[in-house]
């Protein structure tokens, strides 16, 4: 009997398109998450790992759409492995069954390491380019992403005692968001919004 073929999409943030991953391959179920790749503590990809059975192959478009970090791929493929379950990466043309060759499992730590390597300089010099633009006096840092009323709207329900977790869903945020709107507060010269 042959096993399900289950896909994995992951872009970091909500804006970001998967349309171009796993383009044209045949699926069983898809799992998507539109969540930064930096640890393994995804939704989707939770959903997805539970999802696999003994015989499925988990699809992937690209390692680094899996796993950010070496350690947290080779986990995951052991992991998966592991169960019986095989891990194919479309872009690399590379698939992992448990009965790898030794050129297999290089190339996995290898292009693993690449890839964290890789995110590691984007980061590097994504933290120059704001050392130098606070220097130049143009960077103001991220905008907010809720209006005035908006936030109003968030303290007053975080006021009144609704769960963290069900404000971030209302709004679209992360709960870390939420989190940061309260200790924020509303803007000077706002606070006659929580009244309105």
């Amino acid at each position: 009997m042959n096993g399900q073929k289950i896909g994995y999409k992951r872009v970091s943030t909500i804006d970001q398109n998967t349309a171009r991953q796993l383009d044209g391959v045949p699926l069983d179920k898809l799992f998507e998450d539109k969540t930064s790749g930096k640890d393994t503590n995804r939704p989707e990809l939770q959903a997805a790992l539970s999802y696999c059975r003994e015989g499925d192959t988990l699809v992937v478009h690209s390692m680094d759409r899996l796993a950010r970090s070496l350690v947290d791929l080779r986990g995951l493929v052991t992991e998966l492995t592991g169960r019986g379950i095989a891990v194919e990466f479309t872009k690399e043309n590379l698939r992992f069954n448990g009965d790898d060759s030794p050129i297999s499992v290089l190339l996995l730590s290898l292009l693993g390491a690449v890839a964290e390597f890789e995110r590691a300089l984007i980061l590097g010099r994504q933290r120059e380019g704001i050392v130098l633009a606070k220097v130049a006096g143009k960077y103001k840092g991220r905008s907010r992403s809720l209006t005035t009323e908006k936030v109003a709207e968030l303290l007053a329900r975080a006021a009144a005692g609704e769960r963290k977790t069900q404000i971030a869903k209302a709004f679209g945020i992360s709960r870390e968001t939420v989190y940061s709107y309260l200790r924020m507060g509303l803007p000077k010269g706002n606070s006659d919004c929580l009244t309105a």
